[in-house]
């Protein structure tokens, strides 16, 4: 709906305050995220995701391992991730052209599924073959969440600051359930079979389906229009951009890279529990689980990432204890220093990751999100498919202390080999992903191309004007247009309330289009964040994309006519109020 910025707008909308610089806390992040109630949920679901992903594929090695050894652990592994590897950029390109809350909803719900089903062949005692056969469906399952939720989340985010902050509680929730996971995996071993393992993570996963399906019609589907050619459209997409930015090739490099180690790691855990300290194959969950615990240890070292805008640093730290981690490792200093030095190597990989793949959301095409991401979990399934292949002929050739050795050399090498690039990419990485995402959302900016959002989003201005303000004023002249980021806001014509405006919804558009004074106030309900656009950069976007100015002027038209049949009806009321009174003194008696 319409409304006005003149000099009121200097004096009683103040630029929101930035946190750029400073480092939060560990209590403030979970705070960023604890308020935005849409991200909390994907939090709390990608938790549900972790477990099951986490705990299962151990339940499948031991499984495995108790068939054939290590080396049949190891195929086996290698055989489940080809699938994942090779679907998860098609899941991705396919989930992008719908609504991503219900393509993170039928993620959830086919991880449900497909262990349900793994368990059903356990508890029924199936032939391994078969029961290999179906654990290819939650391995394929997993692999949609990751790049959905990567895109999903800087359009739920309302601030750049809250998408760094969801990133790193991310990683914080990665890192506790690689701990708690493998520790109830191991448990449920002690108990019972691998079966009960699939059974109980089929129900976690059903609990993420649950806490996503309100969000499911959260954002919509990303127009068809914004794609201007073929490099845009389709699984190659991804690809293609990736190909063609060196900088994001790198940064999909590392990110997978280190999944080769990890991949190898998950063998090495069996290995090591059972060939090397012959404790049981429930060691392995617990072995695994001191990764885990680094993670968590290393929450206030990622507590700390939410305030900076360079991240080299920290990745590159994160290499370097990661390489000295497994050299330790390699010397197999007993149960004790195992564990020790896990929990040190995984402590790497959370800062090392977080880092990673926010700095990769940074650089990648925003209308691209879902299909690199997707194409980076499929890279990093094929990471854990080689680790998982290299890890027995590694132990075969010279034990696991040569196994741990190499795969710990892989990060560090491509470190060293890119890090004056790796620097580039710190200064230069400042794409406004969740500006554009909030654009994007918005139908009025639905149909322009990627790189017309991304010249509206850099020219935003964040306003946070307090409760209470009359942001516009009717009758002033109009130089701005406004995008609600969070919050409401009322808009009030000659007095009257003619409707209430919310997050993803807009005014300001008919003084700029129209070039009249504002025909409506609007003013704040409570606190609210909004995205202020200049008139020029407005009317240059909105004018020269045919689509997006008939749809502007749709909209113009639509408003207008509400305010004219408001007022219609108010001088309907007030011709009744005088008829009425001019009645009552026509039948007074005095």
């Amino acid at each position: 709906m319409e409304g006005a910025e003149g000099d009121a707008d200097s004096r009683d909308v103040a630029p929101a305050r930035t946190e750029h610089g400073q480092a939060a806390s560990v209590s403030r992040v979970l705070g960023i995220v604890a308020r935005n109630r849409a991200l909390l949920r994907v939090q709390l679901a990608f938790a549900t995701f972790n477990c099951g992903e986490w705990a299962s594929w151990l339940a499948m090695l031991v499984y495995a391992y108790a068939q054939g050894g290590v080396t049949e652990s190891g195929v086996v592994a290698t055989v489940m991730l080809v699938p994942a590897a090779v679907l998860a950029p098609v899941v991705a390109g396919i989930g992008e052209r719908r609504p991503p809350g219900r393509a993170l909803l039928a993620g959830y719900v086919a991880q449900a599924t497909t262990c349900g089903a793994v368990a059903v062949a356990l508890f029924a005692d199936a032939r391994p073959l078969i029961t290999y056969a179906l654990m290819a469906g939650p391995a394929v399952a997993f692999t949609m969440t990751r790049p959905t939720q990567s895109a999903f989340a800087p359009g739920l985010a309302r601030s750049p600051e809250e998408l760094t902050a969801t990133n790193v509680v991310s990683g914080w929730i990665e890192s506790l359930s690689t701990l708690v996971a493998p520790v109830i995996a191991g448990a449920l071993l002690a108990l019972s079979t691998p079966g009960l393992v699939f059974a109980a993570m089929g129900a976690v996963c059903a609990l993420g389906a649950l806490l996503i399906a309100p969000l499911r019609d959260a954002l919509p589907a990303a127009s068809p229009s914004q794609h201007e050619d073929d490099s845009g459209v389709g699984v190659g997409g991804g690809i293609a951009f990736v190909r063609s930015d060196s900088q994001a090739r790198l940064l999909v490099a590392l990110l997978a890279a280190q999944c080769i180690a990890i991949g190898a790691l998950d063998v090495l855990y069996v290995e090591l529990a059972q060939g090397v300290l012959h404790l049981g194959g429930a060691w392995a969950g617990y072995l695994c689980a001191a990764f885990g615990a680094g993670g968590v240890v290393a929450v206030a070292v990622t507590a700390r990432l939410v305030g900076l805008t360079r991240l080299a640093l920290p990745l590159a730290f994160s290499l370097g204890v990661w390489s000295i981690a497994f050299v330790g490792l390699a010397a197999l200093p007993g149960v004790a220093g195992a564990l020790a030095l896990l929990s040190v190597a995984g402590g790497a990989r959370a800062t090392f990751d977080v880092a990673g793949r926010t700095l990769l959301q940074r650089v990648a095409r925003p209308d691209l999100l879902a299909r690199v991401f997707g194409l980076l979990e499929g890279l990093q399934m094929t990471g854990f498919a080689i680790g998982s292949l290299l890890a027995p002929i590694l132990v075969g050739l010279g034990g696991a202390s040569l196994a741990f050795a190499a795969v710990g050399a892989i990060l560090p090498l491509i470190g060293l080999l890119a890090a004056r690039q790796l620097l580039d990419i710190d200064r230069h990485a400042t794409v406004p992903v969740v500006e554009i995402a909030l654009l994007r959302s918005t139908p009025l900016f639905a149909a322009l191309s990627p790189p017309t959002l991304e010249s509206l989003a850099r020219a935003l201005v964040r306003v946070s004007p307090p409760a209470g303000t009359e942001v516009i004023r009717q009758g002033d002249e109009g130089d701005r247009f406004y995008v609600i980021a969070d919050g409401e806001v009322e808009v009030i014509a000659d007095g009257r309330l003619v409707t209430t405006l919310q997050r993803g919804d807009y005014f300001g558009e008919i003084a700029l289009m129209y070039d009249v004074r504002r025909t409506a106030t609007v003013r704040t309900k409570g606190g609210v964040a909004l995205y202020a656009l200049e008139r020029e950069a407005f009317l240059v976007a909105i004018t020269g994309h045919g689509s997006a100015r008939t749809f502007a002027q749709d909209v113009v038209d639509q408003r207008l006519e509400e305010l004219r049949a408001l007022r219609h009806v108010e001088l309907e009321e007030q011709s009744s109020a005088a008829l009425a009174e001019t009645r009552a003194r026509q039948d007074s008696p005095f």
